[in-house]
């Protein structure tokens, strides 16, 4: 994903608030969120080029997310597939901490990334989310409480895209009157804003400007790259999750699927 933000034990009834954009080539092969043929217990969507994925949960309350650092000058054509990491979790029986050590060797390899997993997240009173870069010294990290956003460099760094739609989902959340549906939707919006920053608040990456200026929007639109998929989980008090993904084609039609997990079965909308 480019962009993920969400809203860690804020909310008195959704303990995790989160939503997330993956940008990506149109012509990258892709399946939509789906139950794994080989790894059942996983729904997520996956990149048919390298098998991975961007986002997904698990039965058991598992959830995992990934970022890619812009580095251009740092990227290696031969290193692995960074959506590995993300299946990898959603497939794995390992608590966070162990998976991360499992993972730890291997991390070198790989280009620039963030990795935001969640586990008991059907189970409140045991959950917990953490975050691990390859590209933060200081990481990996259990999360406090709070209101977090990580797009292509360290968790927080203030992007223009990432403090709106921090700002943005704090403002959704106090004071806190949306109902369920109208939260999944105001999220969407957040992640369909598409204003481009002011050149002076640009990050400097190592891509041309107005390509910069271009990415600086929370929804991208490149002729033949941008915003493919908004993805929004809501895993409330009772144990139960909400997964909702909305798919783009390049003309701008998207289709959604919605999931839920927990009490009352896994279902598809």
């Amino acid at each position: 994903m480019c962009l993920i933000a969400f809203a860690w034990q804020v909310h008195p009834e959704f303990p995790l608030v989160f939503a997330g954009n993956r940008d990506e080539f149109f012509n990258r092969p892709t399946e939509p969120a789906h139950w794994w043929e080989g790894s059942p217990a996983v729904l997520a969507g996956r990149d048919m080029q390298a098998g991975g994925t961007w986002c997904g949960l698990a039965r058991g309350g598992r959830l995992a997310a990934l970022t890619n650092f812009r580095a251009p000058s740092e990227h290696n054509p031969k290193a692995p597939s960074r959506g590995a990491l993300v299946g990898g979790f959603l497939s794995s029986k390992s608590s966070i901490p162990a998976y991360l050590e499992e993972i730890r060797p291997q991390k070198a390899a790989y280009n620039g990334f963030n990795l935001v997993l969640g586990e008991d997240l059907n189970r409140p009173e045991h959950a917990q989310l953490w975050i691990d870069s390859n590209r933060d010294a200081t990481l990996p990290r259990r999360l406090e409480p709070g209101i977090y956003g990580v797009s292509n460099a360290k968790l927080d760094t203030p992007w223009p895209k990432v403090e709106a739609i921090k700002t943005g989902l704090c403002a959704l959340l106090t004071p806190l009157k949306l109902d369920q549906k109208t939260l999944v939707h105001a999220l969407l919006e957040l992640l369909a804003d598409d204003h481009l920053a002011e050149e002076g608040a640009l990050p400097k990456t190592g891509v041309p400007l107005e390509v910069e200026r271009t990415l600086s929007a929370a929804f991208v639109r490149m002729p033949g790259y941008g915003t493919r998929t908004s993805s929004v989980v809501l895993a409330d008090r009772q144990g139960r999750l909400e997964f909702l993904e909305r798919s783009f084609e390049p003309g701008g039609a998207h289709t959604d699927r919605q999931f839920w997990l927990g009490p009352g079965g896994s279902i598809p909308a």
